[in-house]
């Protein structure tokens, strides 16, 4: 490929990624007969979708998303709990664009951080502007930043990111500084860009969270106004696949001196 007499002519119009399927296409188009336009409509959609991937990996990268958590890989079967018209309806991202916002709320393990950035994904592939990030680490980063000065870039950051992943609210309680970070993230997103929040707490529990009740019903306020709020039942995935694979496993060997 390396040596390929059309290298230099490729790279001049940077389209050397057509070497890639050249030969395969070139194939195809005699033994197809394909005419000239049909042969070279064909390497211009590979270049295309090789574009389109190249460009989906560095949006992947910078958004914090995990690329082998796509929806495609969620065990409904394994979540009942789960609305799957509602999920699949979702992933179209029209919410996006009406600027509205999910909540996604439940135990530990029942699939809600697998769910987000599943819609994350699918977000990613439609060119949106996707920021993810477990809510103790952003509220760390901010505070962080506000010494390092890295503060206005980090925080342009979050509000010009279409979507927002905010994942395991309720984890830690927040310190009166960072409940004032989470506050002003949700009121500054409010209907200009959706936000997807995943959280083991019930609504009635934020107050705790926040140390503050002023602030918490304020910030709920506004993220349930346009909000589309799934309440997953059920057990951990992780806890049912410790059981699974215990059961599972071969019976021990008896000891010598059981023998």
């Amino acid at each position: 490929m390396m040596t390929h007499p059309l290298l230099p002519k490729l790279r001049q119009l940077r389209l050397s990624g057509m070497l890639e399927t050249l030969d395969l296409r070139a194939a195809q188009a005699i033994e197809r007969q394909l005419a000239p336009v049909e042969f070279l409509a064909l390497l211009l959609d590979d270049e295309l979708e090789r574009r389109n991937q190249s460009r989906l990996a560095r949006r992947l990268a910078q958004s914090g998303c995990d690329g082998q958590k796509d929806l495609a890989h969620f065990d409904f079967a394994a979540a009942p709990g789960v609305n799957r018209t509602l999920i699949q309806d979702l992933s179209t991202c029209t919410f996006i664009t009406r600027h509205e916002n999910i909540l996604l709320c439940g135990p530990t393990g029942v699939g809600k951080s697998h769910l987000a950035n599943g819609l994350g994904m699918e977000a990613l592939k439609r060119e949106f502007r996707v920021l993810s990030y477990s809510v103790h680490h952003l509220l760390k980063n901010l505070h962080a930043t506000q010494a390092s000065g890295g503060h206005t870039r980090l925080w342009s950051k979050i509000l010009k990111a279409d979507l927002l992943i905010l994942d395991d609210f309720g984890l830690y309680p927040l310190t009166p500084q960072a409940a004032q970070n989470m506050y002003e993230i949700i009121s500054e997103r409010y209907e200009r860009a959706s936000i997807i929040v995943t959280s083991n707490r019930a609504f009635e529990e934020w107050a705790e969270v926040f140390g503050n009740d002023l602030l918490a019903s304020a910030a709920l306020d506004r993220l349930t106004h346009h909000t589309h709020t799934l309440t997953i039942r059920g057990s951990s995935y992780r806890q049912r696949q410790r059981r699974k694979e215990e059961h599972g496993a071969a019976p021990a060997l008896p000891a010598e001196s059981e023998l």
